[in-house]
């Protein structure tokens, strides 16, 4: 099958994830066929705040509306592989782990978790209540992958940037990306 992606963006805070991953996917694109993006409009609004700018449209994917069910993805059959939600807000976490498919991110990880495929969360919240980690719980009962955006700093760290890479790069190894990047112990 061919590696084709889903990344979704929701308004959590953490644009800098986002704007991280649709930049190093334009770097490895020997390594997917397709990638489709969907952004809810709290996330546009996020972005502009923490970012200054509207440059997510300048990325050369297909975007696809949040109520748009005519995206492939929407549908096992178009066998999208991998679903990417960068950054996850606790609100779609629970509705993705309810099984409420009621916009776009939300069906196509409904999707992605009946057909047994690879479903990363890349959750962004502090603390959690009992309420997130039942959630997370049953997301990753269902097949889910939580990888909380928290950084590490054994690569020491200079810059934000490279701080959030951290995280970015952890989720690209969950989704099988091979790529050139720290490694505990082999630099």
């Amino acid at each position: 099958m061919a590696n084709k992606i889903i990344i979704a963006i929701t308004g959590a805070s953490g644009s800098i994830y986002a704007q991280l991953l649709l930049n190093k996917l334009l770097l490895h694109t020997d390594q997917y066929e397709r990638v489709g993006i969907v952004m809810s409009d709290n996330a546009k609004e996020v972005w502009r705040t923490e970012l200054g700018n509207d440059s997510y449209k300048d990325y050369p994917f297909t975007f696809y509306a949040k109520h748009d069910f005519n995206a492939p993805f929407a549908s096992g059959s178009a066998r999208y592989n991998t679903m990417i939600v960068a950054p996850c807000s606790m609100g779609t976490l629970g509705r993705i782990a309810s099984g409420i498919s009621d916009d776009l991110i939300t069906r196509a990880a409904d999707v992605i978790l009946k057909e047994r495929r690879k479903l990363i969360l890349m959750v962004r919240e502090t603390p959690y209540n009992l309420i997130h980690i039942k959630n997370m719980e049953s997301v990753m009962l269902a097949g889910g992958i939580i990888c909380p955006a928290t950084p590490s700093f054994y690569s020491v760290p200079k810059t934000v940037e490279e701080l959030a890479s951290t995280v970015v790069e952890r989720v690209l190894d969950l989704a099988g990306f091979t790529f050139p990047g720290y490694r505990w112990k082999e630099q």
